[in-house]
């Protein structure tokens, strides 16, 4: 499985009869864990903007009293998918800045990856373009803003460093294609999401890119 995905959920057990033996507990950040892939998988759902803690705890067939034991609100809980979001998506970005020298082909790369990690995650894909934070705490959306700022910036540093190398080129060209990059990213994550992940990001992504670099 991809290192960007989160593992697949074990099934949770079924309630055993009196004669099973004991159910036993889960391990230490076992269930917190669970709750997030429950989170996740819900928001891949039609209409899932708004996710109750009621309906996350019916789905795991536990309380909502055992919900708040892990995290102590529902926005806690959209914080640890941008966790891992920022996590994934950031450990990749540093492998591709380590593999790959040229600076056009590094930005490439980036978006590639980002896209992809959409796919493969469309839950995520609705924290990342705000969808599913329009109900929560504001810093949940500000937090993803950042984390597009942090893009954009990585993009704007592989970019200049091939101008560095192209005199023909001036630093102040890797600004404008890094905005562009990112807002065409963005925009390939909402299509993604408010098309009911129909529409994949990397439709034509090769052209695109081409295009724009």
């Amino acid at each position: 499985m991809p290192d960007s995905q989160l593992s697949t959920p074990e099934p949770l057990p079924e309630a055993e009869s009196a004669a099973a033996p004991v159910r036993k507990r889960p391990k230490p950040g076992e269930r917190r864990v669970q709750i997030l892939q429950a989170l996740a998988t819900m928001l891949e759902q039609p209409g899932a903007e708004r996710i109750t803690t009621a309906a996350l705890a019916a789905r795991l067939e536990v309380s909502e009293a055992a919900l708040y034991r892990h995290f102590a609100s529902k926005a806690q809980m959209f914080e640890g998918l941008i966790e891992f979001i920022e996590q994934s998506v950031f450990t990749l970005v540093n492998q591709i800045t380590e593999r790959e020298s040229v600076g056009a082909a590094q930005a490439a790369k980036i978006v590639t990856m980002l896209l992809q990690f959409a796919e493969k995650n469309p839950g995520m894909t609705r924290v990342m373009v705000g969808d599913a934070l329009v109900f929560e705490n504001e810093r949940l959306q500000q937090r993803m803003n950042q984390f597009f700022d942090k893009i954009e910036a990585t993009l704007r540093q592989s970019l200049r460093t091939g101008a560095e190398s192209d005199a023909a080129t001036p630093s102040a060209d890797a600004q404008v294609k890094a905005s562009m990059l990112t807002s065409f990213a963005v925009g390939r994550l909402q299509r993604f999401a408010r098309s009911g992940f129909r529409r994949m990001p990397s439709e034509h992504l090769e052209a695109s890119l081409a295009q724009m670099l």
